[in-house]
């Protein structure tokens, strides 16, 4: 299998594809999407996998999080996102992962897309032992991709900046918290997207954190791979 290895300056910027011949034959192709989850202890909430057109962004460093993008960011829901198959014209198809992802663990989608009608794609999951940070890559492009082909990117971790990262029990949906998911309220008074800093924990002074030092996590925290494979 051939790989490309792409570098990517910005992880929102949109990944130069083919322009559309006038000439081109419409036909759907399938590809693989592939996330390997590299955290010690953050489980991965489902994949969201939406194909899209050059007019849809899943999210904009420095921009406010979306209300479909808050609900997985904090709550670990997809639904909201594949929604928008049916309510965003840019948005063709909303797919989901086949459940959580395991630290060391991956999952894989295939799909069928014409390249030339939506030819990006956008991947988003939570790390559900947060208030609110989530993996994502959005306008990635599907064709540049020959038979065969794949490329590999490293997925950063993303604060979406609608919750405050107090690292509360009742705030943390996952596993070392238990607590509330989705909340309508932002409490994060910055208000947008943003790398992420990381977690405190309490075995680094943050006396009232659910979370441990195993949860805490480096940039990248997944590892993204596309691949044409028809």
């Amino acid at each position: 299998m051939k790989v490309k290895i792409l570098l990517v300056v910005a992880s929102v910027g949109l990944l130069a594809g083919c322009p559309s011949d006038d000439n081109e034959v419409m036909k759907s192709y399938r590809y693989t999407v592939n996330v390997v989850n590299l955290t010690a202890n953050q489980p991965m909430s489902p994949l969201a996998i939406l194909t899209h057109t050059d007019e849809y962004q899943l999210f904009e460093v420095g921009k406010s999080a979306s209300v479909e993008l808050e609900h997985l960011a904090e709550g670990g829901s997809n639904a909201e996102l594949l929604g928008l198959m049916d309510s965003e014209d840019a948005v063709y198809q909303g797919l989901s992962g086949n459940g959580l992802i395991l630290p060391g663990e991956s999952d894989s989608v295939t799909f069928m897309v014409d390249p030339y009608k939506a030819g990006y794609v956008s991947v988003a999951s939570m790390f559900v032992n947060t208030n609110d940070a989530f993996v994502g890559e959005t306008g990635l492009s599907l064709k540049s991709l020959a038979v065969g082909e794949s490329y590999e990117m490293s997925m950063n971790v993303w604060d979406s900046g609608t919750e405050l990262n107090d690292e509360l029990a009742v705030t943390i949906p996952g596993p070392a918290g238990g607590g509330e998911g989705f909340n309508a309220a932002h409490n994060d008074s910055n208000d947008m997207v943003a790398f992420h800093a990381g977690v405190v924990s309490q075995d680094d002074g943050l006396v009232n954190s659910a979370l441990s030092a195993n949860h805490r996590f480096l940039n990248p925290g997944a590892k993204l791979t596309i691949t044409r494979i028809e």
